[in-house]
């Protein structure tokens, strides 16, 4: 398998397992009245244990140490903008709905990236091609080449149209009480999730950088970011109950630690556009699990929706192009 393949492999296994969190969610907040902040801040502080844990087991001591001293202000901006982004989402959900905020928050950043990307791609190209003569003839497009430039945009079309269709399908109708700062969140929270993403990128293009180390020191600031917001939103803050804390061990140590870490080793290989392209996997995978465990109906156009986001996924292989 080349290393493009399984970098899309992992990135797309990272969005599985977010897909499963919002069904976590629902369980944990039917043993325990914690709310959506608290309940991330919780599942970012577990992951940084457990990350920290594993990084010493493992001796991966120096590498942490390294990259705290290469890249200290990117690192934990990476983390930073990972809790922004849910907090931002969480807003978003609360004031205009599950639809408006996942449609938005989810396609916004594949957009942005898409766009930068293409910027960068025809960019470099015209480094390569050097400075244009009064003389030089406008030379055609390969075939080749020609479809390897709308290949993306199609793929992005394709993917988008399946999120609004999998969003509608699958998440609750109704309209918050503010919708236009829910949107505005929504935006927010789009962008920041490109620009984190984006940032992590150029971390991991550094020599030396491994993703167990990024994922581990920016979730560590990540959560050191969020619990702070957490608290300044209210309580309850504790709970004894046993499914809720199986629960949040399960949010921690699966839809963070390893969901990241696979994101993260994905990233190394998959361009960032491309990467977050393949989370869109999460809502697909969140709608068939609340069908299979919460009996709920996703519908014809949920079922086109889920198609359209696999295949755009299936798209984003660039040996077949």
């Amino acid at each position: 398998m080349s290393s493009t393949r399984s970098g899309l492999l992992f990135v797309s296994l990272a969005g599985v397992l977010w897909g499963t969190g919002g069904l976590a969610l629902e369980i944990l907040r039917d043993h325990a009245p914690l709310s959506v902040l608290t309940v991330s801040a919780y599942r970012m502080l577990v992951a940084a244990v457990a990350l920290v844990a594993a990084s010493l087991v493992l001796r991966r001591g120096p590498q942490l140490v390294a990259l705290v001293r290469l890249h200290p202000v990117r690192a934990v901006a990476v983390g930073l903008g990972t809790g922004a982004y849910q907090a931002l989402y969480f807003g978003s959900v609360a004031t205009a709905g599950v639809t408006v905020a996942t449609v938005v928050s989810l396609g916004l950043a594949p957009v942005l990236l898409t766009v930068a990307d293409l910027v960068r791609s025809r960019t470099a190209r015209r480094g390569q091609a050097g400075p244009r003569t009064p003389h030089a003839r406008l030379r055609p497009i390969p075939a080749g080449g020609l479809a390897r430039t709308l290949r993306l945009p199609l793929v992005l079309a394709a993917a988008l149209c399946g999120l609004v269709l999998v969003s509608v399908a699958s998440g609750s109708g109704a309209v918050g009480s503010r919708p236009v700062v829910g949107l505005l969140l929504a935006v927010a929270s789009g962008a920041v999730y490109a620009a984190t993403t984006a940032l992590g990128s150029t971390v991991l293009a550094s020599d030396g950088v491994e993703p167990l180390a990024l994922t581990t020191v920016a979730t560590t600031a990540g959560a050191a970011g969020l619990l702070p917001v957490a608290l300044a939103g209210g309580g309850p803050y504790l709970t004894a109950d046993p499914v809720a804390l199986g629960t949040l061990a399960y949010l921690g140590l699966l839809t963070m630690a390893v969901a990241y870490g696979l994101f993260y080793a994905g990233l190394r290989t998959t361009r960032s556009g491309a990467a977050v392209i393949a989370t869109l996997l999460e809502p697909v995978t969140a709608a068939v699990a609340a069908a299979v465990v919460l009996g709920e109906r996703l519908g014809a156009a949920g079922v086109v929706g889920a198609v359209l986001i696999l295949a755009a996924v299936a798209g984003l292989d660039e040996r077949r192009a």
